[in-house]
């Protein structure tokens, strides 16, 4: 068990692997976009870093099945459920009471400019968008709540709400079992041991897009309220 030293080990994914295991990372998964809150956590970090230890985390959790392949799905199924329940949820408090939202103030854990961003984002890309947010840090968290507030087709949001799970899911997990297994292999290097540069690079990829897109692009005009 891993024990609480600082706040750096709040972005730390390995620190919420060996702290709760499978389960955790579920709930953060789930957290990212079911809570709305969890747009702090690390996401796609979490998921390629926990593809290294999918192996240990089956078998601490369940047993390990003893095919690397059949671990490494299980957990990446798990993550897709997880993901999918999180996303409905966003879209049903959406759905319900979205309008409210663009009314609430600002707190540390909810930021309108970020409801409006994911907004925009929602209508540059259309109903693609519930996938592509998969990928992308903040944008994910708030997305279902977006299509929730323009009604998007229920049906329609939950075909791609799986879709984009599935496909975040297991991209991001079996990208890190598998590249940890070919850097082993044919270069001798122990990718549990470049963590931090892993996670580094991986936010650095991640939240370009993000950076860009709320600090260099003009917001759209939007209406005052009188």
């Amino acid at each position: 068990m891993e024990h609480f030293e600082s706040w750096k080990d709040l972005l730390n994914p390995e620190f919420y692997i060996k702290l709760g295991g499978f389960w955790l990372i579920l709930f953060i998964i789930f957290a990212e976009t079911g809570l709305f809150v969890g747009f702090f956590l690390p996401g796609d970090s979490l998921l390629f870093i926990s593809g290294i230890y999918a192996v240990q985390i089956i078998d601490t959790t369940f047993g390990s099945t003893g095919s690397d392949f059949l671990d490494t799905t299980i957990l990446a199924t798990a993550v897709a459920i997880a993901a999918i329940i999180g996303n409905e949820i966003g879209y049903w408090f959406g759905y319900k009471s979205g309008p409210l939202l663009y009314e609430r103030k600002d707190t540390f854990l909810f930021k309108k400019k970020y409801l409006f961003k994911a907004h925009d984002f929602f209508e540059d890309h259309g109903t693609v968008a519930v996938i592509l947010a998969r990928f992308l840090p903040i944008v994910r968290t708030f997305a279902p709540i977006v299509a929730g507030i323009v009604k998007m087709d229920k049906k329609k949001f939950f075909f791609y709400n799986i879709v984009g799970a599935i496909s975040w899911s297991f991209t991001m997990i079996f990208a890190g079992h598998y590249l940890d297994k070919l850097f082993m292999d044919q270069f001798g290097i122990d990718l549990k041991k470049k963590l931090e540069l892993i996670v580094l690079v991986i936010v650095l990829v991640t939240t370009l897009p993000i950076i860009i897109k709320f600090f260099f692009t003009k917001d759209k005009e939007r209406p005052t309220q009188e």
